[in-house]
């Protein structure tokens, strides 16, 4: 059984990061691509970036591109999303998901994505 778990959400003024980690189990880990995805209150979950299976290929969201980093590490099973200069728009539910196949580059469509965590809360104060 796959499981995802995201960690490292919080609330942050507006200007400053954070990391946001997701710790993966149940499918080996360093054959996929991975994602983040954020929704806020009201609006359509919306791609933020993704990593390939490799970490040889990312992906940005034009809104967080230039201020955020998809990173990961296979050793132990983690995708990590940094995002710097944050902004009161940020403000949504972080997830992350795994690719549905393997050996991918990582894409922006949530319907590529089968497994999903439960999200972690980012709340950026202006």
């Amino acid at each position: 059984q796959v499981q995802l778990v995201e960690s490292g959400g919080g609330l942050v003024q507006a200007g400053g990061s954070l990391r946001l980690s997701c710790a993966a189990s149940g499918r080996t880990f360093s054959q996929y691509a991975m994602a983040w995805f954020r929704q806020a209150p009201g609006k359509e979950r919306e791609f933020v970036a993704a990593i390939s299976w490799s970490g040889g290929t990312v992906n940005y969201a034009d809104s967080v591109k230039g201020r955020c980093t998809v990173s990961r590490d296979n050793a132990k099973n983690t995708v990590y999303l940094r995002i710097n200069s944050l902004k009161p728009e940020d403000s949504a539910v972080y997830y992350c998901a795994v690719q549905r196949l393997p050996r991918s580059t990582g894409t922006s469509r949530s319907d590529d994505y089968d497994y999903w965590g439960q999200g972690t809360q980012v709340t950026v104060s202006s």
